[in-house]
């Protein structure tokens, strides 16, 4: 049986001559839904400071993807190195304290630069910056998929960054690959394209190795691609290829597909978009659906359930809509927004779970009530669902 810890099985495996696959082209050429994100080396010009004609281009190249239909995330570094330029620093400190405060002056240029550059392309931007806590956090984690998912149905590109000014060491994402993922993760992107310096992944690197080869298809979270790439150990620094191997696993956990490709070819991302096979691609090996289906189904622990009436439970099973306040009859256990709840019918079977954009004390306020009466009830106005069709799962007929 074959080892896939030892790197050199996987010459054999990934040769390129091998990966005639069509699988590449239709997972980008089909993707409605992609998250891009570019490393910091490629937005500052290796550290000089916003690189304004490369930021041109991928918005350029974003636009046109949005007017193709498209909705589009730019997960973006750079913050600090653009923020050392403003301050007239020439190294970059170690304190944190100096660190998050050229974050905080970086992180304005960047934000201007995108506007600015999509702008100019006719697509509008919001700026959006995460910490780990917010994705870690099931409320916040609901609050900030509501807003990317409304800006994406708006045509809008949301720009994200980490919130540095606000992080330490113990709560960094570690690196923007990582974020990227995650990202992926929150609003269910079919697919993330990771830009970066390199032209993609190699079976070693090709300047210490003469028979290393390009490995042009692979499958997402394969462990002989961790060894392959120094191993989750590795000493690579942030941004190496082993985080991008990692992000492109994490990012498959939601049925998302990875490319890593060179941010700077020419039209890369539109290319991409019609089929063409450039850099690497990492495919997911679980359906977008699946994945969603499995998450809620399996590892989330119920933290309460709503009981609804025949019409509400024909909508939910027959229909696949979303679970509206004035079909529940009665509400059980105590949970928060952003909790996985169990939606059943009269006799407690139950229907679907998904996550609840109401607390267990708002529900039982607004059992049987239309969404015009919410504002009254509650004193503000979140969602007209209890639950989203996007947030739910059907559970299997009994």
């Amino acid at each position: 049986m074959e080892d896939s810890s030892n790197p050199s099985s996987i010459q054999d495996r990934y040769n390129p001559k091998m990966t005639s696959s069509n699988s590449g082209s239709t997972a980008l050429r089909d993707a409605r839904r992609i998250v891009v994100k570019v490393g910091s080396s490629l937005v500052t010009n290796e550290g000089r400071g916003l690189d304004e004609a490369a930021i041109g281009e991928w918005c350029r190249q974003l636009a046109a993807l949005v007017r193709d239909g498209r909705e589009v995330v730019m997960v973006s570094s750079g913050a600090i190195a653009e923020g050392m330029k403003r301050l007239g620093w020439r190294t970059r400190p170690h304190e944190i304290n100096e660190l998050q405060a050229a974050a905080a002056v970086g992180q304005m240029g960047l934000a201007q630069m995108y506007e600015t550059k999509l702008r100019e392309n006719e697509i509008g931007s919001a700026q959006v910056l995460l910490t780990h806590a917010d994705l870690a956090d099931r409320e916040r984690y609901l609050n900030a998929r509501s807003t990317l998912v409304t800006l994406l149905k708006l045509g809008v590109v949301p720009v994200i960054n980490e919130n540095d000014t606000v992080v330490n060491d113990e709560i960094k994402f570690g690196d923007n690959d990582t974020l990227g993922a995650l990202v992926a993760n929150l609003v269910e992107a079919d697919a993330l394209v990771i830009l970066t310096d390199q032209k993609g992944l190699y079976t070693a690197d090709p300047r210490k190795d003469p028979d290393a080869k390009f490995v042009h298809e692979a499958a997402a979270g394969d462990p002989a691609l961790e060894a392959m790439a120094g191993g989750a150990g590795s000493s690579i620094g942030k941004g190496g290829m082993i985080t991008k191997i990692l992000a492109a696993k994490r990012a498959a956990g939601s049925g998302a597909s990875t490319v890593i490709a060179w941010g700077r070819e020419a039209d890369a991302l539109l290319r991409l978009a019609k089929g063409e096979s450039i850099g690497t691609l990492l495919v997911a090996q679980t359906a977008k659906h699946q994945a969603r289906k499995r998450w809620m189904a399996d590892h989330l622990q119920l933290r309460g359930s709503v009981v609804v009436d025949a019409g509400a439970a024909a909508k939910v099973r027959a229909e696949g809509k979303s679970l509206l306040p004035i079909g529940m009859t009665s509400v059980s256990g105590e949970f928060s927004r952003g909790d996985v709840i169990a939606v059943r019918d009269v006799d407690g079977v139950e229907l679907a779970r998904g996550l609840a954009n109401y607390s267990s004390v708002e529900a039982r306020l607004l059992c049987r009530k239309p969404s015009s009466e919410f504002e009254r009830l509650l004193g503000y106005v979140a969602e007209p669902e209890m639950v989203h069709r996007d947030n739910m799962v059907l559970m299997p007929a009994g």
